[in-house]
Order: C-alpha cells, then sequence, then structure tokens
C-alpha cells in the first residue's frame, strides 16, 4: 500500500511507530476479548452463569481460602480458581469483590486455633499438606483451607474448592476439581442470592422416617438451609403442583391406599416433581446383627409396583450385589476374650456411579454408597424419557425374593464368579407427560370422589411435562446411626474416614427438578487431563531449561547483528 510506502520513507518513521504502539496499548486497555481454543471449552463460561451474575444488584464477596506455599496439585487448583473468579468478575457489573487470603497469617498460635475452630465450626476442615522442594529432598507440611467463602449481605455459604474421587491422586483430583469449580461457584451465588425459595414437601402417614428420627437428620438440615420444606400428612393434604414443587417420599414401610396413590397420579398430572426413595424389600443390617449369621429379605407390600410401572419403571424384588462394595465393620474372630472388629467388602453395599456420558445430576461425581438396594428395569411409557443416573459396576449379580442375606455371601472363588451382571440400575430419571394410572378406571362417580381428595378436576394425562426419579434404595438419602458417633451425615459409614457423594447427589436431584435457573447444566464441563510425564521432566530438565532460557536470548542477539550488519550496508551504499 501507498500510504504504508510513504510512513516509512518518511524522516521521522520512527514517531509513526510509537504512536501506533500507544494506540494499541490504549485501544487493549478499552477493549477486551478472548478466544477459547480448548476443545472442552476450558475458559468459557455457560450462559447460565452470565444471567445469574448479570443479576447481582449488591456488592458479593469472596474469600479464597487456599492460599500460599502449596503442593503442585493445589497450586494448580489456587491459579484455576483465580482464572473462573477473574472471569467471573467481568460479568458481574462491577458487584464481585474477591479476596485471596491465608487463615491464620500473622497471628499467634493461640489465636490460630480459634480461628480455624470458628472455621471447622462453619464446615471448612483442614487437611494437611505436603510441599516437596525442589533444591533438595527435603518435605514441609503445614495446614491448608481448600474453600471459599461466598458472602452476600447477611448470607454466606462455603464453597469446598476439592472434589474428590476415591482411587485418584492429588494431581488427578486437583484436575477433577477444576471441571466443577464454575458450578460450585454458581450454586454457592444462586443460593446466598436467591429470594424465592421453592416449597418441598416430605410425604407422612405411610411409616416414613419421622423428622426427630436420626436416620434422616442430615435430609431435614439439608432441605430446611435451601427450600421451604415441611412435611405433609397424605391421608390428610392435598398436592397442589401451583405451590408444592416438588414431593420426597422416603421409605415408606405401610402399604399405600387407592386414595393416597390419586393424590400422588393427580399431582403428578398437575405437573409436580416426585422423588420416590424406595425399599422394596425390608433388609436391614440391625436385622442381621440381631440374628447373628442370615435372615430372610421380604416384600414390604407397598403397593406402588403398578403406579411406577405406569411411569416407566420397575423396582424388581430382588437384592443386588457387587464386589465393588463399602467395607462394614464385622467380628471375624476373638482374641483373649474379646470381639476382634475388622471392616471387610460387604456386596451388599454396592458402590454407585453414572455409566456412559452420564446426567449432570450424577456426572463429575464420587461413588454414591447404597444398602440393600434393588435392582430396577425402565418399562415403556409412552412420551417418557428414561436416564439412568446411578447403578452398580461391572461385577454384580442380583439375589431374587425371598432372598436370603447373610454375612458371609461370598466365601469361595465360585461365588465370586456368579456376579456377572453389569451396570444394574438403582436410580433412574423420568421426563414428559405422564399419563395417570387412572384414566380408563375411573367412572362418573368416582371422579367426584377426586376433586375431593385433589381440589381439582381428574386428569387422564399430565397437562404439563414433569420429571420424577426413582430410587430403589431409600437409604442412598438416609444416614447411618450409631452408638458411638450418632448420626453420620448421608455417605458416611461407621469406622470409615470417608464420604461418598450421596449428599451431592441428593441435593443435584433437588435442584434439578425445582431449580429452573440452568446451573447444574454447568456440571458436564469435562476437562482433558493432560498430564507430563514425570520421568522424563526429570531427565530432560536440564535441556529444557536451556531451550527456553539461553535460546531467546541467543535470537535476540543475532537479530540484533543482522540488523546492525543490515543498516552498515545501506548507509554504506
Amino acid at each position: 500500500m501507498e500510504w504504508i510506502q510513504k510512513i516509512v520513507q518518511h524522516k521521522f518513521w520512527w514517531l509513526f511507530i510509537i504512536a501506533a504502539f500507544i494506540f494499541i496499548v490504549i485501544l487493549s486497555s478499552l477493549l477486551h476479548s478472548k478466544i477459547d481454543l480448548t476443545s472442552e471449552k476450558r475458559y468459557s463460561l455457560s450462559k447460565s452463569t452470565k444471567q445469574l451474575l448479570g443479576k447481582l444488584d449488591e456488592e458479593l464477596e469472596i474469600d479464597v481460602l487456599l492460599n500460599g506455599n502449596l503442593s503442585s496439585g493445589f497450586k494448580k487448583l489456587n491459579v484455576a480458581t483465580e482464572e473462573l473468579l477473574d472471569n467471573l468478575r467481568e460479568y458481574s457489573n462491577g458487584n464481585l469483590k474477591i479476596r485471596f487470603t491465608k487463615p491464620g497469617e500473622g497471628l499467634n498460635d493461640s489465636a490460630k486455633l480459634v480461628l480455624y475452630d470458628s472455621l471447622v465450626k462453619m464446615g471448612v476442615k483442614p487437611i494437611n499438606n505436603e510441599v516437596k522442594h525442589d533444591n533438595n529432598d527435603s518435605k514441609s507440611e503445614r495446614l491448608i483451607f481448600p474453600y471459599a467463602i461466598v458472602k452476600y449481605k447477611d448470607r454466606q455459604k462455603v464453597v469446598d474448592l476439592m472434589s474428590w474421587k476415591s482411587g485418584m491422586d492429588e494431581e488427578s483430583s486437583s484436575n477433577y476439581s477444576e471441571a466443577l469449580l464454575e458450578f460450585k461457584f454458581d450454586d454457592a451465588i444462586n443460593k446466598v442470592t436467591k429470594t424465592d425459595f421453592p416449597v418441598v414437601a416430605y410425604a407422612a402417614g405411610n411409616g416414613e422416617p419421622e423428622p426427630l428420627n436420626p436416620t434422616v437428620r442430615d435430609l431435614f438440615d439439608l432441605m430446611s438451609n435451601n427450600y421451604r420444606f415441611g412435611v405433609m400428612d397424605l391421608k390428610e393434604g392435598i398436592l397442589n403442583a401451583d405451590t408444592i414443587k416438588a414431593l420426597l417420599i422416603v421409605k415408606p414401610s405401610l402399604p399405600f391406599t387407592e386414595a393416597e396413590k390419586i393424590k400422588i397420579d393427580q399431582y403428578i398430572m398437575q405437573g409436580g416433581k416426585v422423588v420416590w426413595c424406595i425399599d422394596k424389600l425390608y433388609a436391614e443390617f440391625d436385622s442381621l446383627i440381631r440374628a447373628k449369621s442370615d435372615f430372610v429379605a421380604y416384600d414390604k407390600g407397598l403397593n406402588l409396583d403398578d403406579q411406577l410401572f405406569k411411569y416407566g419403571v420397575r423396582i424388581n424384588g430382588d437384592l443386588l450385589q457387587d464386589l465393588n462394595c463399602a467395607k462394614q465393620p464385622l467380628v471375624v474372630g476373638q482374641e483373649a476374650g474379646k470381639p476382634q472388629i475388622e471392616r471387610v467388602p460387604f456386596p451388599y453395599y454396592p458402590l454407585l456411579s453414572a455409566t456412559g456420558n452420564g446426567h449432570p445430576i450424577s456426572k463429575n461425581l464420587d461413588h454414591v454408597l447404597s444398602i440393600f438396594p434393588s435392582s430396577m428395569d425402565t418399562v415403556k411409557a409412552a412420551g417418557i424419557t428414561k436416564t439412568i443416573l446411578l447403578a452398580s459396576d461391572t461385577n454384580s449379580r442380583t439375589l431374587s425374593t425371598p432372598a436370603m442375606v447373610s454375612l458371609q455371601s461370598v466365601k469361595t472363588e465360585d461365588d465370586a464368579r456368579t456376579f456377572t451382571k453389569s451396570y444394574l440400575p438403582v436410580a433412574v430419571l423420568l421426563e414428559g407427560k405422564f399419563s395417570s394410572l387412572y384414566a380408563n378406571r375411573i367412572t362418573d362417580n368416582m371422579k367426584d370422589s377426586v376433586l375431593k381428595l385433589t381440589g381439582v378436576p381428574f386428569l387422564p394425562t399430565a397437562s404439563k411435562p414433569s420429571q420424577q426419579i426413582v430410587m430403589s434404595d431409600a437409604d442412598i438419602v438416609t444416614n447411618v446411626v450409631t452408638q458411638t458417633q450418632g448420626a453420620l451425615p448421608m455417605g458416611m459409614q461407621e469406622f470409615e474416614n470417608y464420604q461418598f457423594a450421596n449428599r451431592e447427589f441428593f441435593m443435584n436431584c433437588i435442584d434439578y427438578l425445582v431449580d429452573n435457573s440452568g446451573i447444574i447444566e454447568t456440571r458436564n464441563k469435562d476437562f482433558t487431563l493432560r498430564l507430563l510425564d514425570k520421568n522424563k521432566v526429570q531427565e530432560q530438565k536440564t535441556f529444557w531449561q536451556i531451550v527456553n532460557i539461553i535460546i531467546p536470548v541467543l535470537l535476540i542477539l543475532i537479530t540484533g547483528l543482522i540488523v546492525q550488519f543490515s543498516r552498515k550496508k545501506r548507509f554504506a551504499s
């Protein structure tokens, strides 16, 4: 172009270069844009995240407690958290304030203890982090807090930055945690800023655990802290889908009457959402201890088979076992007159996980602990989509009713060879416009009775799409109660210092059914782990240091010499 040639030939051409550089710097400070070239869109925010941040009308504070001298895995997580929060701040209308702090820094030992104790009471649990030093083989350890605290007005919520999966090393866990960071911060921001809390009802009247029962303590605490939660007796109350957004049916032990089933059925036809947590068979570990050897698991006769079948699922009358299972403390012998207790694998406690690509409810979750579950089948139901949320592993089997439950159910290798089934469903999501169980069996006279029971005219098919989640093990959402430790958190076993992902799975189920923000879709992120070969790094360390330090300097010097030689030659001519 002619104008470029004129600039180059001008006496003060270098002034134009400086002016152009200054213009570019000023323009880049005013305009900000980036392109995410990663295949999994690692550095892009979802639409729901941007909408959530755009609604902030007051300052929201996020204090990140993961800071200071960290091991490589936690340092990587620290950097990923900072990058994500910087990204969030861009869409917050200037209402997001971020601080990285190191708890206890500058405090004496007694003040640190007080601070640490207050953090633990909030749910912030410190872990011991071991840091290796590059210059020698020495190591140092200190307590770190891989958490963040989200504060808005008078509310606050703790965010656990780490997402653990059994069997993962620190680096893999860090990568796995990064994939869930956006969802975790979205969820926390949504919960501290929202003003409209959906109503969720807990069904009573059919032998479900009562509110003060310690086996549902964790469930009631979770629901009461996040939703408008209450108990409804199905015999007395009326289910209105416009008011009650979801109904929980947890571990009933008494049969449902037709009147109760009609209430639930018509609630679903109105667009109501239901979470069924059903133990079809009576099988409890306490019965096994009392029997001291074995007992027969029998059908409870809940009278729900036809209703669930109509909606698209069947809970089988069996017990599911899997060799990938939790351990149970059992007496394995006597020593000096005292019982010797040992934790042994217990196939009646299979560890469940998502199958295939997974659904946002269960994707990127650690194993979910189940206790005496039954297997499930999906059945034909017009217009209903069925998604398996949780299933067993690849070494499963079922024991048909009447099932004999024994402490030593797997005694020999021949017994182990009978575990030939794979991925047996235990939790299924049903979505669509459901048809009523009573569509072809109700008379005109019965319709009047239905109107009195439900408060609305009878609907043979659903007026709007709805969702249901059916679990063939109610113990997924209850908690174990021990004599020594009392009620344990959901997903924990006695004498096992590990919490499975039952709580996260349960809350994801409820959020998916009643939260219309779309935040749970951010759980679909899946980061590809691209790890360096540690042996090659150690072997080729010096070579790559030379490549990255010496070669750039040589290139600059060579370029300078070429430019200087070119100038001398031009002016000499």
